[in-house]
């Protein structure tokens, strides 16, 4: 071989290698780019991105941050429909149409068709039931004979606001019945929430309680001596059973009675939900028998709520004295506990951060609790803000001559939220708006009582628009059904199909109406309905305690 080849050689290994390193540099940066890639995914998945779900997500910490971009610097995707809270912008788009309706629905044909159109949509359902109306019927239910001896008290303990209150002392009557018990007069737990002291007798009439169980259960408002002595009067010492929720009768027969024929009284704290939705038809006529007779408001609670429904009879004079009552849920605390975000920004955020922490100490912040506000708002769970509200009404055909009756507690960032809805409602009003100040100082700083004047006030109402879910809305939905012939309007929105209309800020006055019209149809089919298996008789009193004849009323 000659020195040129030999010196040739090495030169070609020498490039072959070049070329084979320079593959291999290439090999590795497809592959590091092909890791940053995958990096990258994993991080944008984590930081708030979930494959199916598209809503944001934050894990751990809990706290609730805007959107986030991939790493990569690709943007995320935009959120699905119904998910952002729009609702300001829609209503800036709707006002001049929404405003414009009403002027030209006012002066259209005569003052009296107006005044006829008006009248048709404060009237009840049009989907009535036919053949005779459903008329209560309790008594007929109820099996009467003497009392037999008693197998001992049951003292039980109330928890929450008003109507879980209802709820755990008509579920205690019916266990004392089962069991042959003589009841105590219920006691109330001091909720960290609610922060009302009030005593039973503060909230209902205790004597009338009394008198209109006497044939069926035997109530007392102190335990005997004899009891008291055998637990050095103190009542602690008294053994709680910690029942479980929804427990059948056949549990309370079985493990609460023995322990009661052995100690002569047993309590159980807290009661709430902790009786089985079906029960024997005695039973369930006893439930109802407490809450639409026997629990009736203390009387001072009761005359001033009657006086309070006379003055806004007075207020709706345009409508023939008919108005419509709306269940607003959009205090801070219902607010933060649903956590949603609405148009606040850094200052709403750091608002419900403290409300969360200062009512529920750490629950929303623990680990691997997940927070999906997006997914929320999708799913109905977000309480609807006073001007949802006001524009849901106004797309269904009530005009700005409908007198609204709004019950609530504080609403969260009053200011802002109510001023659209009172743009809207000019005849809006609340038991602070009826009331003078020094007729409603002894309910204030008292929840339960403040509730049962707007319990009261909406009862009679000729609609009744529920927001959110929860005890009022529910057992006032019964009581209307059981007062008004089983259909009294109730307009209970699909809030899936609702925020929808409310993430178009382009969305046209007509179609906005008419998707509010279709969501007031559906509500309106549902108005009649009959307890299934699993549903609350304190909801759903037909036909658990009511029948198609003339019964007690």
């Amino acid at each position: 071989m000659s020195l040129a080849a030999s010196i040739r050689k090495p030169a070609a290994w020498r490039r072959a290698g070049a070329a084979r390193g320079a593959g291999r540099r290439r090999g590795a940066v497809v592959l590091l780019l092909a890791l940053a890639y995958a990096a990258g995914t994993l991080v944008f998945l984590l930081g708030g991105r979930l494959s199916g779900g598209g809503a944001a997500v934050e894990v751990a910490s809990s706290s609730l941050h805007p959107r986030r971009h991939a790493a990569g610097g690709h943007p995320p995707s935009p959120p699905q429909p119904g998910s952002v809270y729009r609702s300001h912008l829609v209503f800036e788009r709707l006002w001049p149409a929404m405003r414009d309706d009403a002027t030209a629905a006012a002066s259209a044909s005569s003052l009296s068709a107006s005044s006829s159109w008006r009248r048709s949509m404060l009237m009840t359902s049009q989907y009535q039931n036919s053949g005779e109306p459903w008329m209560p019927c309790v008594n007929s239910r109820l099996t009467q004979s003497e009392l037999p001896p008693s197998n001992g008290y049951l003292m039980i303990e109330a928890n929450g606001g008003l109507n879980q209150q209802r709820l755990s002392i008509c579920d205690a009557v019916a266990v004392a019945s089962l069991l042959n018990a003589t009841i105590l007069i219920p006691t109330f737990h001091v909720n960290s929430v609610w922060r009302d002291s009030s005593k039973f007798g503060d909230i209902f009439d205790e004597d009338h309680f009394i008198e209109t169980l006497r044939e069926h259960v035997r109530v007392v408002k102190k335990l005997p001596e004899d009891i008291l002595l055998r637990f050095n009067h103190n009542i602690s010492s008294i053994p709680n059973m910690r029942t479980k929720a929804y427990s059948s009768p056949k549990y309370y027969v079985q493990k609460v009675l023995p322990k009661m024929l052995e100690l002569g009284v047993v309590r159980i704290a807290p009661f709430s939900n902790r009786l089985a939705q079906s029960v024997p038809s005695n039973m369930q006529a006893l439930r109802c028998l407490v809450n639409y007779h026997a629990l009736r408001f203390a009387e001072p609670i009761r005359t001033f709520a009657e006086d309070l429904v006379g003055r806004m009879m007075k207020k709706s004079s345009l409508t023939g004295g008919k108005y419509v009552s709306v269940h607003l849920r959009f205090e801070e605390d219902m607010v933060a506990f649903s956590c949603c975000t609405y148009d606040g920004g850094l200052k709403e955020k750091t608002e419900m951060d403290n409300a969360r922490e200062r009512s529920w100490r750490g629950k929303f912040r623990r680990h691997g609790r997940v927070i999906n506000p997006e997914a929320n708002r999708r799913d109905g769970k977000c309480p609807l803000t006073p001007l949802e509200v006001g524009m849901m009404l106004r797309g269904m055909g009530f005009d700005n001559t409908t007198s609204l009756y709004i019950a609530s507690g504080k609403i969260y960032n009053s200011e802002k939220y109510m001023a659209p809805l009172r743009q809207m409602f000019p005849l809006l009003a609340t038991k602070d708006s009826l009331a003078l100040p020094e007729e409603l100082a002894q309910f204030k700083g008292h929840s339960s009582r403040l509730a049962a004047l707007d319990y009261t006030v909406c009862v009679q109402s000729e609609v009744f628009v529920t927001t959110q879910g929860g005890n009022f809305p529910h057992f006032l939905m019964g009581h209307r059904r059981y007062l008004f012939g089983g259909n009294a309007k109730t307009i209970k929105p699909d809030k899936r199909k609702l925020v929808l209309s409310f993430d178009d800020p382009n969305i046209r006055w007509d179609r906005f109406k008419q998707n509010m019209q279709e969501i007031l149809q559906h509500s309106d089919i549902k108005s009649i309905a009959f307890r299934k298996p699993n549903d609350s008789i304190y909801t759903y009193p037909m036909p658990d305690c009511m029948c198609q004849q003339d019964g007690l009323r």
